[in-house]
């Protein structure tokens, strides 16, 4: 299909079309040099909203024809430009490392994605892991699209008033002041999607937006021709009841694979971050049905090689769960009209077994899935024992969970004075490529230039606050005093501490408030004092969090403390990536093992701050004594109140007896010589591993070209290899249960164990499974196996051989056979979960 998008612009005023194309590639977002243009056409306005579109949509002619009028202006715009168009077509990373790629194109689907400030589809973490693996993406020339909703009104902002309570707000967000476009026809139709829901067939729209090389596609059900109860259900992120969060899930996953197919798009890998788009999966496979004649378990048994699943949920409560009645009320119909499978067959895809038959969308994305992993290494362990009883008697170590941890999209967060500092040293195109030498560059900075830089930061951030902090007493009607209060807030050589991130109990963002008095006395140290910083929301839904909100707006208040800690309202990515250049330690102290990763430390790495965190998420694996400061014992201690008090007491103890007294104890030349060896630890060893450019690199290296080379195997003539794994799957179910051991004989000889396995095999072949020899690791070791060899001869009628020798290190008891499924290509247990123990 041909498309065009609609614009509005003045065709007289020679250099607007240009401006249009910059202020609709998001790239201008993590691009410093495009700050310049903003600003002079509308300074105030750019510093509110950072919407260049909007921008464009309100400035005056008067003011376009002067300031096109500059010669350095136009050529900051036709430079920029230049720009634009060489990176997104020179070859980038993925073409000059992979250029015989069987990966042409990778759909990315998410509830929501943090790309920018001027579009508000984001809530947090999943957001922001969304927006910025698509910006990596970009700069790395992966062929990804990414697919999500246009939110008519996304996540609450937020006040608070004067009391401490959080109010939400909804404002609308109107599409024609977006950084986006229609998707359009050659002739100007507005292309749609339809999807059945009960009783209506609704339709709806299509955006696009466009971020470097990729591009973003969003759906929205706000059509004038649906009914006012279907025109809302994109309405807000995260808000109404589970009848409402499913028809959003129907509308990104069905929905969202029909727009990849009414633009011609078909992606050899679809990527599911998290579960909210597990239907994408059965509609790819519908397609696939539909286009190659095969059944759904044929199709399946394709598409799902293409399939690559994150989760990010470290706690079971966090998943997606409907009731079988509502799940046949929605989809029902397109089970039995277009899969061709019963209700009961699609429930069973999403059934864990003892979640009171609950259809689970985590479950169905990983039973449709060729590839599941957690976001961080502690997270993979955590997934592994969440998901043990979708894999019964396998064990815990086995279950199918890898991990890549998260990383950041380090030009977004990146302030420009530590830009400058990183392009010295390390040049200006380090994140769009291979980052094996930064690390090394990088330790070449001085003490002086390093510690100048976060002095500036520091600044730099303090004076942002002030700012903010006097938007938001204006805005509460306070007094003149109090206004000219919040303009000294903060001294510019006070060590700075931060905590933002959304207040929920599990995060224990009051930690700090367990002895108030303690805190207020290292806040206000005549000689060593302390600032800090809160930003955060709590959702309108969850009273615990809003109430820790308002303790800490109360603690704020007391004599003593108003001048030493601030609270910034409305966080969002404008908050943060101010927040995160310049603080000086950044705190989160999660209840282990709820943090899957947290990303919000990770921004602080390239700008010089530092780390005291829970061993939790992606700390758990960063944390050295060099980089940072921790707390926790790497366990699990429950909702131990004890524990969190031995937690909180440490964090006071780490902060008087190490922290404050680093950042204060200078040289001759005034500069904290032991802060800025960690600082300069910290930058460089961290920020390059926990950088999107790594994850995603990771993510093509290891998943993607591996997902796209099987599916195209399993897809070639006519699904021929997929027809043979859906008949061996079936093949197994039958089967299987007829499965036994006829007996086992051992015999010890000449420092070796010798195993003869006699096994009865039904109606299956020798070839169809593997016979290996468990083994328990000692001390903490992994488990071993060894696969037993078949003879190639059948002992008696469907009974067959199987032999192995080892050395006679350990004793014959330890060793127990057992019999798992096998198929070339086919992953074990992901796609056959059937497994014998001898007894």
């Amino acid at each position: 299909m041909s498309l065009r998008t609609n614009s509005h612009r003045p065709d007289d005023i020679k250099g607007y079309e240009e401006l249009e194309q910059l202020a609709l590639d998001l790239a201008w977002s993590w691009d410093p040099s495009a700050n310049k243009i903003w600003r002079a056409l509308d300074e105030d306005l750019w510093i509110l909203t950072r919407n260049p579109w909007v921008i464009l949509q309100t400035v005056s002619k008067a003011k376009l024809e002067k300031t096109l009028a500059d010669p350095a202006f136009c050529k900051i715009v036709h430079d920029l430009l230049e720009k634009t168009k060489w990176e997104s077509k020179a070859p980038a990373w993925f073409q000059t490392k992979h250029p015989n790629s069987p990966l042409t194109g990778l759909a990315y689907f998410s509830m929501e994605f943090m790309l920018s400030e001027a579009l508000p589809i984001y809530s947090g973490g999943l957001g922001n892991v969304a927006g910025d693996q698509l910006k990596a993406a970009s700069d790395l020339g992966v062929p990804v699209v990414g697919v999500g909703l246009l939110y008519s009104q996304g996540y609450f902002r937020q006040m608070i008033d004067k009391e401490g309570n959080q109010q939400a707000f909804y404002p609308f967000n109107s599409p024609e002041q977006l950084p986006i476009q229609p998707l359009r026809s050659a002739d100007g139709e507005w292309l749609h999607i339809h999807v059945r829901l009960p009783g209506w067939n609704v339709r709806l729209r299509t955006w696009e937006a466009k971020i470097g090389r990729v591009k973003l596609y969003l759906l929205d059900s706000n059509d004038a021709s649906n009914l006012p109860i279907h025109r809302g259900i994109t309405s807000e992120l995260y808000g109404g009841d589970s009848e409402l969060r499913l028809k959003q899930e129907i509308i990104l996953g069905i929905g969202g694979w029909r727009l990849l197919n009414a633009l011609g798009i078909k992606p050899e890998v679809c990527h599911l971050n998290e579960g909210h788009a597990a239907l994408a999966t059965l509609e790819r496979a519908r397609t696939f049905m539909k286009e190659n004649q095969v059944s759904f378990y044929d199709a399946l048994a394709v598409t799902r090689a293409g399939n690559l699943f994150t989760t990010h949920t470290a706690v079971a409560a966090g998943f997606d769960r409907f009731s079988p009645a509502l799940i046949d009320e929605y989809l029902g119909k397109y089970a039995t009209e277009s899969l061709g499978i019963s209700l009961d067959e699609l429930l069973d895809l999403g059934r864990v077994g003892n979640d009171g038959d609950f259809f689970n969308m985590t479950c169905l994305a990983i039973r449709c899935s060729h590839v599941v992993n957690g976001v961080s290494k502690l997270h993979g362990e955590v997934s592994r024992f969440l998901f043990e009883p979708l894999f019964p008697r396998w064990p815990a170590d086995e279950v199918p969970i890898g991990y890549v941890t998260n990383g950041i999209h380090v030009p977004s967060w990146e302030s420009d004075i530590a830009d400058q500092l990183w392009t010295e040293y390390c040049g200006k195109d380090r994140w769009m490529g291979d980052i094996a030498t930064l690390e090394e560059d990088f330790r070449k900075v001085s003490d002086e230039r390093l510690w100048k830089m976060r002095c500036d930061a520091r600044k730099s951030t303090i004076e942002h606050g002030r700012e903010r902090l006097v938007r938001v007493f204006q805005a509460r009607g306070a007094t003149p005093e109090e206004i000219e209060e919040a303009k000294q807030f903060f001294n510019f050589d006070t060590l700075t501490l931060g905590f933002a991130r959304r207040f929920a109990t599990y995060k224990r963002p009051n930690m700090l408030l367990r002895d108030p008095e303690r805190l207020l006395r290292i806040l206000t140290n005549p000689e060593r004092p302390v600032q800090l910083v809160l930003a955060g929301k709590a959702h309108p839904a969850d009273l615990g969090g809003q109430e820790m909100i308002k303790q800490w707006m109360q603690f704020i208040n007391r004599p003593g403390a108003r001048r030493h800690v601030a609270f910034i309202v409305d966080y969002d990515m404008m908050v943060t990536q101010r927040l995160v250049k310049g603080i000086d330690l950044w705190l989160n102290t999660p209840r282990r093992p709820w943090e899957a990763c947290g990303t919000s430390g990770m921004k602080l790495l390239v700008n010089g701050g530092i780390n005291l965190s829970e061993l939790d998420g992606w700390w758990a694996e960063a944390y050295s004594p060099e980089v940072g400061w921790a707390i926790g014992d790497g366990k699990e201690h429950g909702n131990d109140p004890s524990w969190d008090a031995i937690e909180a007491n440490a964090l006071y103890d780490l902060l008087e007896k190490e922290v404050i007294p680093e950042f204060y104890n200078r040289n001759k030349n005034g500069v904290p010589t032991r802060w800025v060896a960690r600082v300069r630890e910290s930058m460089a060893r961290l920020t390059p591993q926990y950088s999107a450019n790594r994850a995603v690199r990771e993510y093509t290296e290891i998943y993607y070209l591996h997902s796209a080379k099987s599916f195209l195997k399993r897809a070639a003539n006519q699904a021929a290899v997929g027809k043979q794994i859906a008949a061996w799957q079936q093949a197994l179910k039958t089967s299987w249960p007829e499965l036994r051991f006829e007996g086992v004989k051992t015999e010890t000889r000449e420092g070796k164990h010798f195993f003869e396995v006699s096994l009865y095999l039904d109606k299956l072949d020798p070839g169809n499974v593997k016979v290996q020899l468990y083994c328990n690791g000692l001390n903490g070791a992994p488990f071993s196996l060894i696969d037993m060899v078949h003879d190639g001869k059948m002992k008696e009628k469907n009974i067959y051989l199987f032999r192995a020798s080892l050395p006679n290190l350990r004793p014959l008891s330890d060793y127990t056979p057992r019999v798992i499924p096998y198929f070339p290509d086919v992953h074990v247990p992901l796609e056959a979960k059937e497994i014998l123990w001898q007894k």
